[in-house]
This record gives structure tokens, C-alpha cells and sequence, in this order.
């Protein structure tokens, strides 16, 4: 990583667990960087992210995704939740997902999530989001909407300072 990106936190999960939660992040970085390695879920699931435990209808994403012969394209707002990645239960995924301007509080948050996933799928998606609120984020947590994180999924957060 550049010299601007510090390691915060990283957690692997040893056994299959109902979440991943990044708690007392600090308000000292312009902003915060996610990299998620591993297989995501136990049951077939799409994985989504949450802040501050917000579980109000303030969330919304639009994604791409592509495999190399089909792309597609979803959008949903109003929901409680924003959405990271396909349905790829069992395939080995990298996301790369960028919280910008998080401690700031006079702007709602923004993020931005690309997955790259292996398996007999293979592709990339990208997730732009959305979470209405003008609060700085101090908590994250990765949900998956069925089943659990899978054992050995490992998520490193890093801040990223100003330029």
C-alpha cells in the first residue's frame, strides 16, 4: 500500500460467523479502505455492508456487473442495507471498497466497491453506494443476507490520510 493507507484492523474469521464488525474506528483519516479476501459465505448470500448500526431505510447502491460474455446492471434505494457483491457462494473473492469523506459531518457518506470473484463464474463487479446521513462513521459492520461469513474470511481496514 502507498504510505498514505494505514492499517487500522485486520479480523479472520476462524469459524463461520453471522457478521463482521469494525467498531471505534477512528475520525483521524479523510478516508477509510476496505480489502475483503476470501470465500464470503456458507449458503449461496449477497454480502452487504452497514454503519453506525443504521438499520433505517437510508441506504441505496447501483452495481455493473460483468463475466465476459453478459453484463447487467441493478439499482435499489430506500433499503437498510448496502449491498457488495453477486450471488457467489463457494468462489474465491477480493473486494476493494473505498469510504470516502467518512468523518465528515455535513455530507452524506459515499462508497465505492469493486469484486472480483474466481470460481466457474469468474468476473468483476462494481457497487456504487449511498448511506443518507450526515454522521461520522465509526462503525462498519459486513452482513451476509443468508447463512454466515465463511471461516478464513479476512477483511483489513485501512485510513487513508490527506494528500
Amino acid at each position: 500500500m502507498p504510505a498514505t493507507y494505514d492499517p487500522i484492523a485486520t479480523q479472520t474469521l476462524g469459524s463461520a460467523a453471522a457478521s463482521i464488525t469494525f467498531s471505534s474506528i477512528p475520525a483521524t483519516y479523510t478516508d477509510l479502505f476496505f480489502v475483503v479476501n476470501g470465500n464470503n459465505v456458507t449458503a449461496a448470500s449477497y454480502l452487504f455492508l452497514r454503519f453506525n448500526n443504521d438499520t433505517g431505510s437510508n441506504y441505496s447502491y447501483t452495481n455493473l456487473i460483468g463475466d465476459g460474455s453478459a453484463t447487467a446492471s441493478q439499482r435499489q434505494s430506500s433499503i437498510s442495507l448496502i449491498r457488495l457483491n453477486a450471488n457467489q457462494s463457494g468462489s474465491t473473492s477480493i473486494w476493494k471498497i473505498n469510504v470516502m469523506n467518512y468523518s465528515n459531518t455535513t455530507t452524506n457518506k459515499t462508497m465505492l466497491s469493486r469484486f472480483d470473484f474466481g470460481g466457474t463464474l469468474g468476473g468483476a463487479e462494481a457497487f456504487v453506494g449511498l448511506w443518507r446521513s450526515t454522521s461520522a462513521i465509526n462503525q462498519v459492520d459486513f452482513i451476509p443476507n443468508t447463512g454466515n461469513l465463511a471461516a478464513g474470511m479476512s477483511i483489513t481496514l485501512y485510513g487513508i490520510k490527506a494528500a
